[in-house]
């Protein structure tokens, strides 16, 4: 979707979607007064977490909108029929059902895509690159083989998002009335020592042994787990392959990587990761060859 934005030349609602992207995590992460106290809901209205979502929300259905409305016109003008982008297809959905995707279902389909189908990749391909060169003998190994430490290690979504019992049932011996709210902290069954073998360690190999299964839950569990898994998956598996194999990384002379975590939605690094790439000899000879 964002290279369909791009492509026809709104280079500048790029720049807009990645900060919206970077502020939505970070408001929808905060913490709220009014969930701590009740009788305080009214602050949070005012001025608070609540009044910042509302600004925001009106910031985002604006551009979305915008841009829904932009690919309508195309199509008009070329007749319908042919689609480039995930808004096309979702606007000749509109067209074959109104009733049911109305513009502010598809606003809302857009809205879900960009919001967790960008940061949390982008953070994650971070969060490798920056575990990879903590520990240069684990980027050699990776040459060959790209696999699921850093996901278990720095999970960027460190709570399942919120689901809620529709029955009374018992879930590990615990009693879960009918209406609660759960979140599984993904986070502490990453790093709980019962599971794993020196859990603080970042040890790539413990996945080759395919044997011994992984209570790893970073896109969810069950008919409710993400739907992108696959694509995040490949997408992941393929840009930090490339990125490893065709470049020499450094982080700089006398500069170290902060591992520190930072707050939000997701779980970013607190400090960017800034690094040096050099192209490994095999692509040099490539990319004179391409120029």
């Amino acid at each position: 979707m964002l290279c369909a934005v791009t492509a026809h030349g709104h280079s500048g609602d790029l720049g807009r979607f990645r900060e919206f992207v970077e502020e939505s995590f970070k408001v929808v992460g905060a913490p709220s007064v009014g969930d701590f106290f009740p009788a305080l809901q009214w602050v949070d209205r005012l001025c608070g977490i609540d009044a910042a979502h509302a600004r925001l929300q009106a910031r985002r259905d604006a551009l979305v909108g915008g841009l829904v409305d932009d690919h309508r016109r195309r199509r008009s003008k070329a007749g319908g029929g042919h689609t480039t982008s995930v808004i096309d297809e979702l606007l000749a959905l509109q067209e074959a059902d109104p009733e049911y995707y109305t513009d502010n279902v598809l606003k809302g389909i857009v809205l879900v895509l960009f919001s967790t189908g960008t940061d949390t990749t982008a953070l994650t391909i971070e969060l490798t690159m920056a575990l990879l060169l903590t520990h240069p003998e684990a980027l050699q190994r990776a040459r060959d083989e790209i696999d699921a430490e850093s996901p278990r290690l720095c999970p960027v979504g460190p709570l399942i998002p919120a689901h809620e019992a529709m029955e009374d049932c018992t879930v590990g011996g615990f009693r879960v009335p009918r209406g609660t709210m759960i979140l599984v902290n993904s986070w502490a069954i990453n790093r709980d020592a019962d599971l794993w073998d020196s859990p603080t360690e970042f040890m790539p190999e413990r996945f080759l042994d395919t044997a011994k299964p992984t209570p790893m839950m970073p896109f969810g569990f069950g008919r409710r787990r993400c739907p992108a898994e696959g694509l995040a998956m490949r997408l992941l598996g393929l840009t930090l392959a490339t990125l490893v194999q065709c470049f020499e990384w450094d982080a700089g002379e006398g500069r170290a990587i902060d591992m520190a975590e930072g707050a939000g939605l997701s779980m970013p690094m607190a400090t960017p990761l800034a690094l040096v790439c050099r192209p490994r000899e095999f692509l040099k000879g490539l990319l004179s060859a391409s120029t």
